[in-house]
Parts: C-alpha cells; sequence; structure tokens
C-alpha cells in the first residue's frame, strides 16, 4: 500500500535557534490511526504542526527535507495552503465552538467554502456528527448554543466540524487532555469508525492511550524519532530509550 504521507530528512528549527526536530524520517500509511507519542518538548506537536503547515504560522523559523502528501511536497512553490488544510484537518487540545448554534458550528467551513445547498449542508451535517458519535445526543439539539455542551460533547463537535470538510487525513493534538473517562473512551472509539475511511495521526495524552488506539506507533525524545513500529512497540520496544519511556522510568 502506497504511504499517505512521506517525511524525509525533515529538520525544524524555531528563530530562536532552537532546534524542534532533527532529520525526521517517517512514512505514514493510508486508513490507519498512527500515533506520535513521547515526553514534552519532543517534537511530537511541531511535527502534527508541520503536516498541514500550521508552522507557517511562526515567523523565522527554518525548515529542511520534505513532506510529501498524496506524492506532492507540501513546501513546492504554488502550494494551495488553504486546500491542503482541508485535506489534512487538524483538532485542537483545547475545543473551540465557533459563537452560535450546533448547526452553524456544522455548516460554516462549509459555506465559506461555498456550498450553499441546504440538502449537502444537513447531509455533511448529519455524517460527521455520526462520524465523531456524536449525532444521537445532539440531533434534536442542532438549534442549541454549542456551548451548551459538556466538554466531550464539545471536542466532539470539533472533530464532526472537521469531518464535515470531507479531509483525507485528521490531526488530533491531545484531544482528550481535558476529558473525563466516559468522554475520553467515546473519543476513542470513534476513531475506530474514522480509519475505515480516514487517516488518522494523534498526539494522545498518556502512553496507555498510545497503546490502546495505535495502530502504528513512533516514539520522539529531544526531536528525533527513536523508534517506529505497530502495537508491540509498547510490549518489547527495541530501543532502551522507548522500554524506559513505555515502563515510567522517566517522563
Amino acid at each position: 500500500m502506497e504511504p499517505k504521507i512521506v517525511i524525509d530528512s525533515l529538520s525544524y528549527t524555531f528563530a530562536d535557534g532552537t532546534r524542534a526536530l532533527r532529520e525526521i524520517n517517517l512514512q505514514i500509511r493510508p486508513n490507519q490511526v498512527f500515533v506520535l507519542f513521547g515526553p514534552a518538548r519532543s517534537g511530537k506537536t511541531t511535527l502534527l504542526r508541520l503536516l498541514n503547515r500550521l508552522s507557517d504560522l511562526t515567523e523565522g523559523s527554518q525548515i529542511s527535507g520534505t513532506i510529501t502528501f498524496n506524492g506532492r511536497n507540501i513546501f513546492a512553490e504554488g502550494t494551495d495552503v488553504i486546500t491542503l488544510r482541508r485535506k489534512i484537518s487538524m483538532v485542537f487540545a483545547v475545543p473551540t465552538p465557533l459563537p452560535g448554534t450546533i448547526r452553524d458550528n456544522m455548516t460554516y467551513s462549509l459555506r465559506m467554502a461555498g456550498i450553499r445547498d441546504r440538502s449537502v449542508l444537513d447531509d455533511r451535517t448529519v455524517t460527521a456528527l455520526q462520524q465523531a458519535a456524536l449525532w444521537d445526543e445532539v440531533k434534536d439539539r442542532l438549534d442549541d448554543s454549542a456551548f451548551a455542551l459538556s466538554g466531550g460533547q464539545k471536542q466532539r463537535l470539533c472533530l464532526a466540524r472537521s469531518l464535515a470538510m470531507q479531509p483525507e487525513v485528521i490531526l488530533l493534538d491531545n484531544p482528550t487532555s481535558g476529558l473525563d473517562p466516559l468522554s475520553t473512551a467515546m473519543v476513542e472509539e470513534s476513531l475506530v469508525i474514522l480509519k475505515q475511511k480516514y487517516t488518522v495521526i494523534i498526539v494522545p495524552h498518556s502512553v496507555q492511550q498510545a497503546a490502546r488506539i495505535a495502530d502504528s506507533a513512533a516514539f520522539m525524545l529531544n526531536g528525533e524519532l527513536v523508534e517506529i513500529g505497530d502495537k508491540d512497540l509498547f510490549i518489547n520496544p527495541a530501543d532502551q530509550r522507548t522500554e524506559d519511556y513505555v515502563t515510567g522510568r522517566f517522563g
């Protein structure tokens, strides 16, 4: 199976000279949950933000190496960054509903993209909310304020909002860090459904979560990619640093 994303010799340095990533080489196949895990300041979120060029918002940074998405270098001159971000969508750790109703939240980006057909907007709304495991909870409340939702519901609403744009890749940055165990379980269960259609790349809340949800995983430390593997990575890692981290000796 051809990889969806290929990262080749990628390095990234902030404007103050801090080296955030060092020679990252990685291939991510489609239709799986790929986990980036490691201690704080290991480069996970930086790598996630590079995948849809949110790094462009950081002035003075330097990038070397390439990231190819469907065979095309995302840093190539002439790349339409807006289109890229619709194809590689990101959901952040803190849920940020837009002012307005649940329906408004679900249709805002669609309308900004030029979609006006009510039937299309309704179909996309229902499908995305179902995929995010939120439809049954809000189907009779679509015209209520999005701010009335619980924390877990807000996070799944933000996920559904991204899904409504029909991306190919979903980036999740610590999406359950502020959620209770029940809401966390709902988000994790939705990933099983989502990977049938999408490629999911996630920075998890904990090593335990990483082990539960990963089809493939990469352990990062101090901006370096230490080890890549499947679920066996959490049981029988090849690198001593990975073993020390997953067994709780540091981090």
